[in-house]
């Protein structure tokens, strides 16, 4: 399995595997990453300054991805780990923790001073990945991300 920078002709695909996961964890269609615009147009979405997805790949099939962006509305020094999901044959393997440190890596050499993250209470398996990764738990939503119904909240201190 490889994990690269996202290119335009994974728009498909990538949109096709996230709300396929999105689905199967139970996400609520509106107030989560589900019903972002940008889940049909990843590549384009992350073109801004001091943003990137990485996409994992196996044999050309996308299995998921995950991506650093400033926190919309929210302190500049401040990014977000965002759609940070896996198909079930990608889970267990430890490309979780390895896309964690390289979008860390990415947001370090950014300059950004914290990590946020907004998840699901039943994504309980992330949260321990998040945890060991030195998020902690934060008892507020910060920015304005739009996804109303992720009430669990985490951070990391970066520098």
């Amino acid at each position: 399995m490889k994990i690269r920078v996202i290119a335009q002709k994974d728009n498909a695909a990538l949109a096709v595997a996230l709300r396929k996961i999105l689905i199967e964890m139970g996400v609520p269609k509106t107030g989560t990453a589900y019903e972002d615009k940008e889940l049909d147009a990843m590549f384009e979405a992350y073109q801004s300054p001091r943003s990137i997805y990485y996409v994992v790949e196996n044999q050309a099939q996308l299995l998921g991805g995950a991506g650093i962006a400033p926190l919309k509305e929210g302190d500049p020094s401040i990014c977000e780990l965002q759609k940070m999901y896996f198909l079930p044959q990608a889970r267990g393997k430890g490309l979780g923790k390895q896309m964690i440190e390289k979008c860390l890596d990415f947001a370090q050499s950014e300059h950004f001073e914290k990590c946020y993250i907004e998840t699901m209470p039943n994504m309980e398996a992330a949260q321990k990945l998040y945890l060991k990764s030195g998020f902690s738990y934060i008892d507020h939503p910060m920015g304005s991300t739009g996804h109303t119904l992720c009430p669990v909240w985490m951070i990391k201190a970066l520098q």
